[in-house]
């Protein structure tokens, strides 16, 4: 159920607080676009500046709007073991889906360290858990090896998100676990090679703002049709870059409140306003697609 394209949601907020009525629209915006599931509280919704009130009402009120219409699965990670089993207990408690769980951040775990922590959270839930590793954040790569351990060893954990930026990481996967795994790329740049290779989708920042054309570039990759997926793919290939000219979530919070689909491009500190320059750039890419006049 979690194949396809996956919105890594933004955060709306609006005067400081978590702007509800924004949310709501976000959701039904990708349930009328075909998006196949939503994750919430992740990285690119800002989960480190919420507070863990906001965070649990966050995942709350997304499986409500949600209604069983579309999969939420809820980012629940942590770098302490402790609060990611508690929001997990939440989320699992509240109807979400499934988790996604990053590599514990600053701490620099090894890869026992990984797998404990992993291990703990595996067995203190029953929800599916999808492993996320984002080396480039966390400071930490957690190796193909200590996936497949925790794949094999715990029924719960289904599969990763993977944004280290190396392709050869799905096939390496693969070849340690089975072909059925699930692989989703964390790079909107990355997802139609990785898919070539073995992958099952993504968990799409692009998506907050273009999710009916990922969803059909991830179906017709997941059909086997990679020359059609490829046109869409190199259409919106200076979308998925320009995304990324300032730290995620900057430029897509922008462009989703240049777009109207959020009442506020507000963000939280230490995250700031995108340089003007930036800004022009981005805008310049919008209009090119047609997403903003």
């Amino acid at each position: 159920m979690f194949y396809g394209s996956v919105v890594a949601l933004i955060t709306p907020f609006k005067d400081g607080s978590l702007d509800r009525k924004s949310l709501k629209k976000l959701i039904e915006f990708h349930i009328e676009n075909q998006t196949d599931a939503i994750v919430v509280a992740g990285t690119t919704g800002e989960s480190p500046t919420l507070t863990y009130e906001e965070h649990e009402l966050l995942i709350e009120l997304a499986v409500e709007y949600a209604h069983k219409r579309i999969p939420i699965i809820a980012g629940t990670g942590a770098n302490s073991t402790h609060e990611a089993i508690l929001l997990t207990k939440f989320a699992e408690k509240v109807g979400a889906d499934a988790s996604l769980q990053v590599v514990p951040y600053y701490n620099k775990p090894t890869q026992e360290g990984i797998y404990q922590h992993f291990k703990a959270i595996a067995e203190e839930t029953n929800i599916p858990l999808i492993l996320y590793n984002i080396p480039s954040r966390t400071g930490v790569d957690m190796l193909p090896e200590t996936f497949a351990r925790l794949y094999s060893d715990f029924p719960n954990v289904i599969g990763i998100k993977e944004a280290t930026g190396n392709v050869a990481r799905v096939s390496e996967t693969i070849s340690l676990t089975n072909e059925e795994v699930l692989i989703l790329s964390g790079d909107d740049a990355l997802t139609l090679p990785m898919m070539a290779v073995g992958a099952k989708g993504v968990i799409s920042v692009a998506n907050n703002i273009i999710p009916k054309e990922i969803s059909q570039m991830c179906k017709l990759a997941l059909e086997g049709k990679f020359d059609e997926a490829l046109k869409i793919h190199n259409k919106y290939w200076d979308l998925f870059k320009v995304l990324f000219i300032e730290t995620n979530p900057i430029p897509v919070k922008t462009a989703a409140y240049l777009m109207g689909l959020i009442d506020s491009g507000e963000l939280r500190l230490p995250l700031y306003y995108m340089n003007s320059k930036n800004e022009e750039k981005l805008k310049d890419v919008l209009k090119k697609h047609g997403l903003i006049s």
